[in-house]
C-alpha cells in the first residue's frame, strides 16, 4: 500500500536539508505604530516587541489615518463581506469607484478589480493569450510566478527572453510575423534584486513588431511618479504601456490586484476569466482603504520623498561596513549571503538577539547560490533605526563568519 503520510514527509524532510524550510514569524503589527510589532515566539507565553524590516508595506499606508478611517466607515455601512462574486451582488459603489480611480491613475479607458496581484497576473494573462489565436507569448525570464502561470495556462506559445535584454528580445521577435498577435511580458521592479525594466526600449520594440505590452507594476505603484502611478509614470511613457497591471497590498497598504487598459480588452478579461468571474469580490472594507490610499499618494508626495532617504541612507550605511548589497536604483535592499542554511541563520539572529525582522530569501525565490536577506525601508524607519539594523547585521556576519561567503 503506498504510504501517502511517508511520502509527504519526506518532501519535508528533503526542504529542510537543504536549509530552505520557510519558517512563518507570527507577529502582531502594533497599529500607528509601525514598524513596530510584537513576536509570538513558539514556547513563549509573552510576545516580544521587535522591528519590522521586511514589510512589503513600503509606505505605512497600511496604518494611516486616512486608510484606517475609510475602512472603518465601510464596515459601518455595509458590514464585513461583499456578499457574492461581481456578477452577482458583490460589486460593491466601493468597487465602481476604484475602477474608476485606478483607471485615472494609469491613464488608461478602464479598470479591473481582483483579490490579488498574484490572480490578476495569472487571470489576465491565461485570458488575453488564449483568446488571440495563435498568440506568441514573450517573457522576461525572470517574470514573477503569476505570470508564468498565466502564460502557460493559456496555452499560448511562449518565447523567454533574456532578462531586461532588448537585444534578446527584438533579436527573438523579428522572427515571427508581424500580423501574428504578440504580448511583451514584463516587470517594472523586479522585487528580489531590485533592478528596473528598460520600459521605454521595450515599449519601441513591441511598437515595431505589433506587438501588445503588459507590465506588472506591483513593486512600484504607490512609490514612483508623481501621482504614485509606477516607472511608467514616473519615465512619461504609462500612454505607450498598453496594460499596466498593479496591486493594493504593498504601497497602499490593504490587499488586491488590478488591471488597466483599454475599455474593450479590459472588458474582454472581465466576461472571460474565470479567476474573476467565479469567486468572491474583495469586502468593501478593503476596497474603501485601497480607494482612500490611492486617492491620498495620488496628491501627496511626503512619503515618496521620505522613503527615497531612507533608502538612500541604508544602502549608504551598508556599502560603508562592506556589508555586501546587490546595487540597484529601486527602494529593495537585498543583502547577500549566498548560502541557504547562513541567510536563515543570520535571520534568526537578527530576529532573536537583536530583535530585528528580516526574511531570509532562498530558493526557489532566488536561485541556488544567490540567497540573501531582502530589506525594504518605509519612511516610518527612522535614521536611529538604520544605524542599529547596520550594526547588529555587523556583529551578525561577524558570529557566523559570513563575510568570508559573501566575498
Amino acid at each position: 500500500m503506498f504510504n501517502y503520510q511517508n511520502y509527504f514527509k519526506n518532501i519535508i524532510q528533503g526542504i529542510k536539508s537543504e536549509g530552505r524550510y520557510r519558517v512563518f514569524i507570527d507577529i502582531l503589527r502594533k497599529s500607528r505604530n509601525f514598524p513596530n510589532a510584537s513576536w509570538f515566539e513558539e514556547g513563549k507565553s509573552v510576545p516580544e516587541d521587535i522591528t519590522v524590516w521586511c514589510s512589503n508595506d513600503y509606505l505605512g499606508m497600511g496604518q494611516h489615518r486616512k486608510v484606517l478611517d475609510a475602512m472603518k466607515e465601510a464596515l459601518e455601512k455595509c458590514g464585513a463581506g461583499s456578499g457574492g462574486t461581481r456578477n452577482i451582488s458583490g460589486t460593491t459603489h466601493y468597487h465602481v469607484e476604484l475602477e474608476k480611480e485606478l483607471a485615472l491613475l494609469h491613464a488608461k479607458e478602464a479598470a479591473l478589480l481582483f483579490t490579488s496581484g498574484y490572480i490578476s497576473n495569472e487571470a489576465t494573462l491565461s485570458t488575453l493569450a488564449s483568446s488571440l489565436k495563435g498568440c506568441i507569448v514573450f517573457s522576461d525570464e525572470l517574470n514573477h510566478s503569476s505570470m508564468i502561470q498565466g502564460i502557460r495556462s493559456s496555452g499560448a506559445t511562449k518565447v523567454i527572453f533574456k532578462h531586461n535584454d532588448i537585444d534578446d528580445l527584438n533579436y527573438k521577435i523579428k522572427k515571427y510575423d508581424k500580423n501574428i498577435p504578440k504580448i511583451i511580458a514584463f516587470e517594472s521592479v523586479y522585487s528580489m534584486d531590485g533592478d528596473i525594466a528598460p520600459i521605454k526600449g521595450i515599449s519601441s520594440i513591441a511598437k515595431e513588431n505589433n506587438a501588445l505590452t503588459y507590465l506588472d507594476e506591483v513593486h512600484a505603484v504607490g512609490m514612483y511618479g508623481y501621482q504614485g502611478g509606477g516607472i511608467s509614470e514616473e519615465l512619461n511613457i504609462k500612454n505607450e504601456i498598453d496594460i499596466i497591471e498593479g496591486t493594493l497590498a504593498k504601497a497602499y497598504g490593504v490587499m488586491g490586484g488590478y488591471i488597466t487598459g483599454s475599455k474593450y480588452l479590459v472588458d474582454t478579461i472581465r466576461s472571460y476569466s474565470s479567476g474573476f468571474i467565479f469567486t468572491t469580490s474583495l469586502p468593501p472594507t478593503i476596497v474603501a482603504g485601497g480607494l482612500a490610499s490611492v486617492k491620498y499618494l495620488k496628491k501627496s508626495g511626503e512619503e515618496r520623498k521620505k522613503h527615497k532617504h531612507i533608502v538612500n541612507f541604508l544602502k549608504r550605511k551598508l556599502l560603508e561596513e562592506d556589508i555586501p548589497i546587490i546595487d540597484n536604483p529601486s527602494h529593495i535592499v537585498p543583502v547577500q549571503i549566498g548560502d541557504p542554511v547562513l541567510c536563515k541563520r543570520a535571520s534568526d539572529l537578527l530576529l532573536s538577539k537583536y530583535k530585528l525582522y528580516v526574511q531570509p530569501i532562498n530558493y526557489p525565490t532566488v536561485p541556488k547560490g544567490t540567497e540573501r536577506l531582502r530589506i525594504t525601508p518605509t519612511p516610518l524607519h527612522t535614521e536611529d533605526m538604520v544605524n542599529n539594523l547596520v550594526e547588529s547585521l555587523k556583529k551578525v556576519w561577524k558570529n557566523l563568519n559570513i563575510g568570508n561567503i559573501a566575498a
